[in-house]
Formats: C-alpha cells, sequence, structure tokens
C-alpha cells in the first residue's frame, strides 16, 4: 500500500520549496556555518523533501546560527519552525516543513555521520556548498 503524499502547511509546491531552500542555504553562509551539504530527499522520505547539515564552530555558534535563521524564516517568509536540541548546543534540528535544518558543532556532525546515511553512495565526498 503506498502512503498519500502529504503537502506540510505553508507550502506552495517546488517552487516554494526551492526558494525556502535557497533562503536556508544562503541565511547559513551569511551566518558564516561551516561545512554547509543540502541533501534531496524527494523518493526517500516523505518526512521532508530537502535536508540542510551545517556546522558551527561552538556551542555558541550552534546557537546563534538556529536564532538567526529561524528569525529570518519568520520575518522575510513568515514560516514558524519548530527547534529541538537548542539548548545543548552540540545539535540543533530544525524542522522549517518542506527543509529539515541539522545544525551540528564538528565533533557532534562526525559522530552521527548523516551524509553518509543519506547519501550513501557519495559517502566519502558529499557535494558541499563552497
Amino acid at each position: 500500500m503506498t502512503r498519500p503524499t502529504v503537502t506540510p502547511p505553508g507550502s506552495g509546491g517546488e517552487e516554494a520549496v526551492n526558494a525556502l531552500l535557497a533562503h536556508i542555504l544562503n541565511r547559513l553562509d551569511q551566518d558564516k556555518a561551516e561545512e554547509i551539504v543540502a541533501i534531496d530527499l524527494r523518493g526517500k522520505s516523505a518526512m521532508a523533501d530537502h535536508m540542510v547539515i551545517a556546522s558551527g564552530r561552538s556551542t555558541r555558534q550552534v546557537s546563534a546560527l538556529t536564532d538567526h535563521l529561524v528569525e529570518s524564516l519568520k520575518q522575510e517568509l513568515g514560516r514558524s519552525a519548530r527547534i529541538e536540541g537548542k539548548n545543548a548546543g552540540d545539535w540543533v534540528l530544525i524542522d522549517a516543513g518542506d527543509v529539515i535544518v541539522h545544525i551540528f558543532r564538528p565533533e557532534v556532525r562526525e559522530f552521527y555521520q548523516l551524509e553518509k546515511m543519506w547519501l550513501p553512495e557519495v559517502a566519502e565526498t558529499p557535494a558541499r556548498m563552497a
């Protein structure tokens, strides 16, 4: 039995999803996140269309990246996002609906290696945003 396709609230189709992804990538880049990776989840998972993984150099930067991204989503796109893990500052998950964002401290990111789980064919050299 196939699962029905569920469009999260606020989703306006492919163009809106692409705009959301571009906004997230730009915001993280502007705020000096490191090793930003975007993973296309379409056809792989029903939870979101894209996953973004990025690193902050410290718990303080992970927290600041989270605050800036969530605030910009609200102010510039009118989107609210759910946040998990911000108090610890090691690994923060931001659920923006069509895009799931993981922001890690480098050591924690290396330990969990989400890229290897979602990009097994290029696990050794995932495509990274310059």
